[in-house]
């Protein structure tokens, strides 16, 4: 199947709606994706557009969907320069030309504990557009995509796992270059080191490590078959687009700019949204008279060439077409409204970009170029001021003037008269409407098939006879028109700014954002809200075949679609995504609908926490004990964590990807204190017994135990990239039963003939830390650390990212001792097997201790190059001796021994998730291999605590890791395979540390997690005492009791006369687990204190020191508003918008009015975008060599295929556009770095919140790129909005807000502010001196800045002390022949000199009055030029000068370099993260040159 590059830049803005149905409906009425229809899966991306906005659009698929993973904040970008001295600087001459040279500054994740390797970029390299450069060059003959025909090499399926690219696609439809074809992109082995997504779905890399891991645990056995690759051919077709033109009734025609892979849909999308045309719905296209098939790609049309005129031609309607009608003209009044978002509707969010920058960037610009040094009002509001103590909520939500509603309509809504009676049906009515203008005429409207009229029937009077005016209209908007002025006037100036909003603003995200606060809305009249409310919308999906949706046919279908070549894959990933996301909302509908009563039990005669719902082909179950199924494993608690479990062993055998094995879809959903499963249906499932249904696994947890040879041999493609043991148990006869998953995981042939795998829950091995086995001893370092511990239930696992890191590990040590061994051999030549053997034991003894012990640790993170190459050195000693000497394979057997492999010739470390299972048994003959399996346990509990924990402590010591609130926090410590059960650790390592105070962040980021994560565990089952009558008032108090320094809170409870005694007594219909509805009101602060510090204590082992919120946030330096974020956030709290007074001893501070709203909060599915990643990868591997353009070439491709898979909206979209924008900028192309850079900000905050750390960080490179543009007002505005935030979700106290405040100094020393300016700079001194400490080049660098405000303001005194400081630590850390200590030795001589010069003027002043000479004083008022300079190296972007000499050194040791890659790509594709840690190139003196780098953590600025 042929597949479309897309050329970025012509594609136009997008439409609101990018759905296949010309209609807003929500996510489950669009057209489903298995449409009869096979056009309707055509692959072609397509192109929407908004008249008015050209050319800044982006391609995405026909359906608009998108999803929002997890924090990408893991993936620091490069940021390297090229360009002439710096575009700014006129006198660069050619000689001292600079060349691209990596930062180590800006390392590579610090997961992978890599450095960046500084490349060189070739000399030719001046600032240069890449040809890729999206959007670069406007007009139609752009236009061109090429169109790939790529044949990848078929995929092995055991090792579902992408083949290397080699080819590459150009973005610009330009000719097809001759490198194009092999060998364009070489794939660097160190792929993993450049991750993009960090996030809580490890799956995201589970890809890659299908197809690393077989050959290194199969290191030295043959070749599995299917491995070898067949080159992939290219062919390129060059598609021009082309222009027709549309002739639409009423308006002049006009052109429109057209591409063959387009559907004719997608010409109907682009009218539905054109202002002139917006208000038609129902309407087809005509070619000559004949009407073009809705599905058909423009290229299949016949006749259709440039010029070709498109008649508009109005269709009659239908009841479908009516309401899809009414539906948009819904949503064109709406279309600025953002009630939507606040509800969490319709995957709607907010942002808040546009109100910073005045509209969109790019116009700005051209129009604030000359206007450089204009006054501007640079000071901040007081709250934002270092120093403050205010911490306000209303700005994070300022008002937007374009939400003040535009009155257009009082009423518009269903009419009462509905449905039509017979007689008016075969008049052609379709539905009648009620409508009240803005000049309060009441009207009522029939809907009929010719069209809109209005009828003479009142409120109380039906008559459907037309009402003069007698005005048929084909359009509701231009009836209305017709009968109001105001509605006519107010809809154009609507239309006129819906349109200029930008794309990004209005696109639907792929997985609903919700926002935990709100500003007071009035509650709007809504027909179309009202019907979705009351209809459940499934009369909505009338239009689909069969009614409701088939799930799980859809989300099984989809795997099962080709996935050969690139073009399939990326159909196939596109619908898998799709159909996703769709089933991740409606799921979360009908979870809320069962929790709030609306859906009927399935067993509606059992106990109410027992009942299960089937709701839109969708099963629902709650998360409690039903039939004491979890007795054994902590009841109701286990219940509860379980579900979360499978959802991971879901997400995980998903991202394997065996063809043939089949996994349901599953979504957790959490709402009102309960935990809803919601999964898609088996079919036949419900027609038969359990017991008939389980060919595979066991339905008691391992009494009876079925095996089935068909899953075997799936679930064995599984083994090896999830590192799971094949093993036997018994079962109740004493029979051996072959399983290689856990004995719960049930296997199920469904009525379809699909293998399907469920009840994944316990897919990895169990955490012994957390679970005490009688007469089982763990080893020293968990006892020390107090462990084992009983938990709460006995299913605590080890997260898939540590049991990969705890195999890496063990990799590393059986290279070491095999090398070792064989390197003893060689230097002894003696035949000595016995010397062998008595090596052998002690190898095994440090089984335990050697490899866990801190030195190993320490080797794993900071081994050098040296040491890993060395170990690739002993990999191919390895391989060379293999099977020749049979001295080696003994060395090889006890290495594999000593570090607990299953085969005794090769490396190859897996699990039985069985072992320590409560019922478990196993035969007498596995009694070793259980022995062994059990110690393997052991090292891996060990390993977290004496490796991973430690490791991230040091991580965050050194800045590599900067988690700025609770989520990131998280994200980083799953990201190292820590569960959030090790919280309380890893606080206490925190506190034990030697650099206390450089992670004070960390600890009070830490406490607030802890203090949040037990509150919400009491939340929980508070809240399933509550009615819903009772739920604000609830939420309140415990709010109050949470938060406010209010000494005796009371609860509000409902008023009683509403509440009728008989009735209540008999309700059976309770919520599920009621108790006493009024419980929870008797709650009180002191009584809820001391809860959470027993929950902190028992869940995880941490004593907190307080017995009220006020004695909490005094001794842990902690914000009561930042508490408020994070409860909300994690329990789906959405309060009001004001200013509460948390610290008021007098009253309460919150009121059952200020709750607003309670959400679901989901966890679901991430489905991936495989190849997109490696383009991404191969892009970031690029840029670290240093090859900007072709960096910038892959990214632009990976960004092309991110939009194929995802829509336009998605968290690694995000992430690309960031590191686009970033090379533009080095590259010196501003507008398109701002221009992308916009974009990455809208989509942060659209997609993963407006204050989510990430969007600080979106909105600090974006102030960047606005200065270096000239918008200095918006830059300076871009930064108190970074600052405001980052005070809100964490306070001052941030290494971050060092950063943040050197950004804010700098530009207010170039608007000449300097006192302002001051204040931030020498609270970033403060702030670097505390984390970085007093002797870092972070602070010399400081020191540097606050001297030069100094001396602009003429205080010679002060800014001698502060470069005498600084110039001190570069001559201590750099000594004195560095470049950076002379630098600071002249600026220091420069400064005594003006200072004498101004003491001699003095001098002369008092001597001589007035009559003194003066000779002029100068005073050095900042260049732009040199404020920019000293932005990028606070940044991170260091333009450093090269001699000739320095550059063919570089040149030469990127060549080696690239060599040496290849060589050893084909003997070992499975080095670790750990074994690619090139040293900086160029020697000591360019590592000399980055001093920032040499000696200093990296700058947080380059994070994700």
């Amino acid at each position: 199947m042929a597949w479309v590059w897309v050329c970025t830049s012509c594609c136009r803005q997008l439409a609101e709606a990018v759905l296949p149905t010309p209609t807003g409906i929500g996510a489950e009425e669009r057209t489903p994706l298995l449409n009869p229809t096979p056009a309707s899966l055509s692959p072609g991306p397509s192109f929407l557009r908004v008249p008015g906005i050209p050319n800044s659009g982006f391609s995405c698929p026909p359906n608009n969907f998108v999803s929002s993973g997890p924090l990408s904040g893991g993936c620091r970008e490069v940021g390297l320069s090229v360009g002439s001295g710096s575009t700014w600087d006129p006198g660069a001459t050619r000689a001292s030309w600079p060349t691209a040279v990596l930062l180590a500054d800006l390392e590579q994740d610090s997961r992978q504990g890599e450095c960046a390797l500084p490349g060189a970029a070739p000399a030719g390299l001046a600032p240069l557009k890449p040809e890729a450069s999206q959007s670069s060059s406007p007009g139609p003959t752009n236009c061109m995509g090429a169109r790939v025909v790529a044949e990848a090499r078929m995929r092995d399926t055991d090792s579902a796992g992408p083949e290397p690219k080699s080819w590459l696609p150009h973005c610009d439809g330009g000719q097809e270059t001759p490198e194009s074809g092999r060998g364009q992109l070489p794939t660097v082995p160190e792929l993993p080191s450049v991750m993009l997504l960090n996030g809580d779905c490890p799956e995201s890399l589970r890809k890659e490590e299908g197809p690393t891991e077989p050959p290194r645990e199969n290191g030295l056995d043959e070749a599995e078959p299917g491995e070898e690759t067949t080159g992939q051919e290219v062919i390129v077709i060059q598609d021009t687009g082309f222009s027709v033109k549309i002739l639409a009734p009423g308006i002049e025609s006009f052109a429109l700019q057209v591409s063959p892979q387009e559907m004719v849909q997608e010409i109907h999308q682009v009218l539905m949204d054109r202002e002139d045309t917006c208000h038609r719905t129902c309407f087809s296209l005509h070619l000559d008279g004949n009407m073009l098939d809705h599905f058909s790609e423009l290229r299949s049309v016949e006749g259709l060439q440039e010029g070709s005129v498109l008649r508009v031609v109005e269709e009659p309607y239908t009841v479908r077409e009516a309401r899809i009608h009414v539906r948009h003209v819904r949503d064109l009044l709406k279309s600025l409204d953002p009630s939507d978002a606040f509800n969490g509707v319709d995957c709607n969010s907010l942002s808040f970009l546009s109100v910073f920058t005045d509209g969109d960037l790019g116009d700005s610009g051209k129009r604030k170029k000359g206007l450089e040094m204009d006054p501007i009002d640079c000071t901040p509001p007081e709250y934002i001021l270092p120093g403050s103590r205010e911490r306000p909520l209303c700005p994070l939500q300022p008002q937007n003037r374009d939400w003040k509603p535009l009155q257009c309509l009082k009423v518009l809504t269903m009419s009462g008269w509905n449905p039509p009676p017979g007689n008016r049906k075969m008049h052609g009515d379709l539905m009648y409407l009620f409508v009240i203008t803005a000049e309060d005429r009441q009207v009522s409207i029939t809907a009929s098939t010719r069209g809109f009229y209005l009828n003479q029937s009142t409120a109380y009077h039906f008559n459907p006879k037309p009402a003069s005016p007698r005005f048929l209209s084909h359009s509701l908007v231009e009836l209305l028109n017709q009968i109001s002025p105001t509605f006519k006037k107010n809809f154009a100036v609507l239309q006129k700014k819906r349109v200029q909003r930008h794309p990004f603003e209005r696109i639907a995200t792929p997985f609903q954002v919700y926002s935990w606060t709100a500003p007071q809305a009035e509650h709007a009249m809504d027909c179309v809200r009202a019907e979705d409310a009351y209809t459940s919308r499934l009369g909505y999906e009338e239009h689909i075949p069969g009614q409701t949706r088939d799930w799980n046919e859809e989300l099984q279908t989809t795997r099962e679609l080709p996935r050969k070549n690139l073009p399939e894959r990326l159909l196939r990933e596109r619908a898998i995504f799709k159909v996703h996301s769709d089933f991740t909302a409606a799921a979360t509908r009908g979870a809320m609908a069962v929790i709030d009563g609306n859906v009927m039990a399935i067993n509606p005669s059992e106990e109410t926490k027992m009942q299960m719902f089937i709701w839109n082909n969708i099963f629902f179950s709650l998360g409690f004990d039903v039939r004491d199924h979890y007795k054994d494993f902590g009841g109701d608690v286990a219940a509860y964590v379980a579900p979360a479990n499978d959802l991971n062993g879901v997400r995980t055998y998903n991202a394997v990807d065996v063809e043939g094995l089949y996994t349901l879809g599953t979504v957790v959903v959490d709402y009102r204190g309960y935990r809803v499963t919601a999964q898609s249906i088996i079919p036949g499932i419900l027609e038969r017994d359990q017991e008939q249904s389980v060919i595979y696994g066991s339905i008691d947890f391992g009494k009876t135990v079925v095996s089935h040879p068909r899953y075997l041999e799936l679930l064995e493609r599984t083994s090896r990239p999830l590192k799971i043991l094949r093993h036997h148990v018994l079962n109740d006869r004493d029979e051996e039963v072959e399983l290689c998953s856990s004995v719960e995981c049930k296997g199920i042939i469904g009525n379809d003939g699909r293998h399907y795998i469920l009840d994944l829950l316990r897919t990895f091995p169990p955490d012994l830390n957390f679970l005490p086995v009688p007469g089982e001893q763990l080893p020293e370092e968990c006892t020390r650390a107090g462990f084992p511990r009983s938990h709460r239930h006995k299913l605590s696992c080890l997260r898939q990212e540590l049991v990969d890191a705890f195999v890496e590990h063990r990799y590393l040590l059986f290279m070491k001792l095999a090398a070792l061994q064989l390197m003893q051999q060689k230097a002894s030549k003696i035949e000595n097997s016995t010397s062998l053997e008595n090596g052998s034991p002690p190898s095994l003894e440090s089984k335990s201790e050697d490899p866990l012990g801190p030195e190993a640790g320490s080797e794993e993170e900071g081994s050098g190059a040296s040491g890993l190459a060395k170990v690739k050195e002993l990999a191919e000693t390895i391989a060379s001796d293999d099977g020749t000497d049979p001295r080696s394979r003994e060395v090889i057997r006890n290495a594999c021994k000593a570090v607990g492999s299953i085969s005794s010739t090769a490396f190859d470390v897996r699990f039985n998730p069985d072992i320590f299972s409560p019922g478990v048994r196993f035969p007498e003959s596995c009694q070793e291999e259980v022995r062994d399996q059990k110690q393997l346990l052991k090292d891996a509990a060990a390993f977290l605590l004496s490796c991973q924990i430690p490791g991230l402590v040091k991580d965050c010591t050194d800045h590599v890791v900067l988690p700025m609130d609770g989520a990131t926090l998280s994200e980083v410590m799953r990201q190292r395979g820590i569960n959030m059960r090790y919280l309380g650790k890893v606080l206490d390592l925190v506190l034990r540390s030697p650099a206390r105070d450089q992670l004070d962040h960390i600890y009070k980021i830490g406490i607030g997690e802890l203090i949040t994560r037990s509150a919400k565990h009491i939340f929980k089952t508070y809240l399933q005492g509550v009615e819903l009558s009772g739920l604000s008032a609830a939420i309140s108090h415990f709010l109050n009791c949470f938060l406010s320094s209010y000494p005796n809170p009371v609860a509000h409870l409902p008023a009683d006369e509403l509440v009728s005694k008989k009735r209540n007594r008999r309700r059976r219909n309770r919520p599920p687990g009621a108790a006493d509805n009024t419980a929870w009101a008797v709650m009180t602060p002191q009584e809820l204190w001391k809860n959470i510090c027993q929950e902190a204590k028992n869940y995880f082992d941490f004593s907190l020191e307080c017995e009220s919120v006020d004695q909490a946030v005094e001794a842990y330096g902690l914000q009561k508003i930042t508490l408020l974020r994070e409860i909300s956030l994690k329990t789906g709290i959405q309060i009001l918008l004001k200013e509460y007074s948390f610290d008021s001893r007098h009253k309460p501070a919150f009121t059952e009015e200020d709750v607003l709203n309670i959400f679901p909060v989901v966890k679901h599915v991430n489905p991936k975008a495989s190849d997109a990643f490696h383009f991404f990868q191969s892009g970031q591997a690029k840029v670290q060599q240093g090859f900007l353009k072709e960096g910038c070439e892959l990214i632009n491709e990976a960004l092309n295929l991110f939009n194929n898979v995802y829509g336009a909206m998605h968290v690694e979209i995000c992430a690309c556009l960031r590191l686009l924008a970033r090379l533009h900028y080095i590259m010196g192309d501003y507008a398109e770095a701002l221009s992308n850079q916009q974009k990455a900000v809208l989509m942060s905050e659209r997609v993963m919140g407006i204050e989510h750390p990430n969007t600080i960080q979106e909105y600090m490179h974006l102030a960047l790129y606005c200065f270096a543009s000239s918008q200095l007002s918006t830059a300076l505005s871009l930064l108190y909005r970074a600052r405001y935030l980052t005070l809100l979700v964490f306070g001052e106290d941030h290494p971050e807000m060092a950063l943040l405040d050197n950004n804010i100094g700098l530009v207010l020393h170039g608007v000449m502010e300097y006192d302002l300016s001051l204040r931030f700079l020498e609270n970033a001194l403060d702030v670097s001196t505390k984390y970085h400490g007093p002797k870092s080049l972070k602070v010399a660098l400081s020191h540097h800045l606050v001297a030069r405000v100094y001396e602009s303001k003429a205080e010679f005194r002060s800014a001698l002390q502060h470069e005498k400081e600084g110039y001190t630590i570069y001559k201590t850390q750099l000594g004195e022949d560095h470049e950076k200590t002379k630098e600071s030795s002249e600026y220091l001589k420069c400064l005594t000199q003006q200072a004498v010069a101004l003491q001699r003027t003095m001098n002369e002043i008092y001597r001589n009055g007035s009559s003194a000479n003066i000779p002029p004083l100068k005073f050095t008022a900042p260049s732009m030029a040199s404020v920019l300079e000293q932005l990028n190296v606070i940044n991170g972007i260091l333009f450093i000068p090269l001699s000739q000499k320095d550059l063919e050194n570089l040149k030469a040791e990127v060549a080696r370099r690239h060599q040496l890659q290849e060589a050893s790509k084909n003997r070992d594709k499975a080095e670790e993260p750990m074994a690619t840690e090139p040293e900086p190139a160029g020697g000591p003196e360019d590592a000399a040159s980055q001093p920032q780098a040499a000696k200093d953590p990296p700058s947080p600025s380059l994070q994700g």
